[in-house]
């Protein structure tokens, strides 16, 4: 018998309201002067996640440096500039606001903080030696759940790839969830981080490392991406389907940071990493051509799907319902705007090869369900395409 692990920040304040509490958490963590870290148009919004944190800063007497040059897919450098400040300005913790891109980024800056090589020698599992800055993380958007992960994504621009630093000591202290932060997320990226929390949840039901635990998250996930992912996308304002998707968000970060993923991600960074093309739209593309190859590894699984998914599959073979799944994840893309083809996001046929060998490196391929050769990965960005 397998023994595993279970990892997620010590504290989890979730529900409307609760930015409320950073600056209390903050101050019981004892630091002094933390970064806050996050990007320009989230800087500029007028009471929007960055004030309001900083509000609560400011009302229990912290004081803080800001950094905001956090880019989508945050790159090396990014981390790098946000060291800078956080060196200068004497921080010792880390406060990270917005979606992925800032959680990730902030990570990277805590890492190069503690460790003395390039941020790509961590690359790969369990490589860090020392221990964090403390990191906060308030979540601005319902689908990377990396406020509650151990993973640290990052772009190598030299390279044109992404790599994962993937640590416990990554794993943020403290994750703040106020679906209120999210009401004013527009619809694209609605749609896309949406898309990108059931490809966490699915590639978690599916993966060869899924337990009970890890199981039971992943399963409520996709029942709330299911029932509410279509009413946050057309009404932005729908206080419930955020609350909703935030609670998604989260419940497939929990799984997916214990269960691990597959190849939709696996092959995603690689379209992140080459295009800079958005992680979710990506995972949504992907997904159910990369879940009907896998169908044959786990057919139970994928009825069970169907039947989260709200499909009605009574008279149906396993197979056949599991059929009923994939469709479904077509469906829900499609409902939401997702585009239809890599092809549509200006993806070259001929870096196919050099994107599958990549991607049977990256460390989610090994989790996958059903065990594929590059010209097989290869064949489903074709049949994505």
């Amino acid at each position: 018998m397998r023994y595993y692990d279970y990892m997620a920040p010590s504290v989890n304040f979730m529900g409307p309201g609760c930015i409320e509490v950073l600056g209390e958490r903050v101050k019981l963590l004892g630091v002094k002067k933390p970064l806050l870290v996050t990007d320009t148009f989230l800087n500029e919004l007028e009471d929007g996640p960055v004030m309001q944190a900083a509000a609560s800063l400011k009302n229990t007497g912290i004081e803080y440096a800001v950094y905001t040059g956090v880019e989508p897919n945050p790159k090396v450098q990014n981390c790098l500039d946000g060291l800078k400040i956080y060196k200068e300005e004497g921080c010792d913790s880390i406060i990270t606001v917005g979606g992925g891109s800032s959680h990730d980024c902030g990570k990277g800056i805590g890492i190069a903080a503690t460790h003395e090589k390039p941020l790509t020698e961590y690359a790969g599992i369990e490589t860090l030696t020392n221990p964090l800055p403390p990191v906060i993380a308030v979540n601005t958007t319902a689908g990377t759940a990396s406020e509650v992960t151990r993973h640290c994504v990052l772009t190598n621009l030299d390279t044109h790839l992404k790599f994962v630093i993937v640590s416990w000591r990554n794993v943020p202290l403290v994750s703040i969830n106020d679906p209120l932060l999210m009401l004013g997320v527009p619809k694209g990226l609605t749609a896309a981080t949406g898309m990108d929390a059931l490809t966490h949840a699915v590639e978690s039901y599916v993966s060869v490392d899924a337990n009970p635990v890890t199981d039971a998250a992943a399963v409520q996930a996709i029942k709330l991406v299911a029932g509410n992912l279509r009413q946050a996308t057309a009404n932005g304002q729908n206080e419930k389907a955020r609350e909703n998707m935030a609670y998604a968000s989260l419940l497939a970060g929990m799984a997916f940071n214990n269960a691990n993923l597959g190849y939709v991600h696996a092959m995603a960074h690689q379209l992140g990493g080459q295009y800079d093309m958005p992680h979710g739209v990506a995972n949504a593309i992907l997904l159910p051509t990369v879940e009907e190859y896998n169908l044959n590894s786990a057919p139970e699984r994928f009825a069970d799907l169907a039947v989260l998914l709200g499909e009605n599959i009574d008279g149906l073979s396993v197979m056949e319902a599991g059929q009923k799944a994939i469709q479904a994840m077509r469906n829900l893309a499609e409902d939401v705007g997702i585009p239809k083809t890599l092809k549509e996001m200006g993806v070259k046929r001929e870096d196919f090869e050099l994107m599958a060998e990549n991607a049977l490196l990256d460390g989610n391929a090994f989790s996958n369900p059903r065990k594929g050769s590059k010209e097989d990965i290869i064949r489903l960005f074709e049949k994505a395409y």
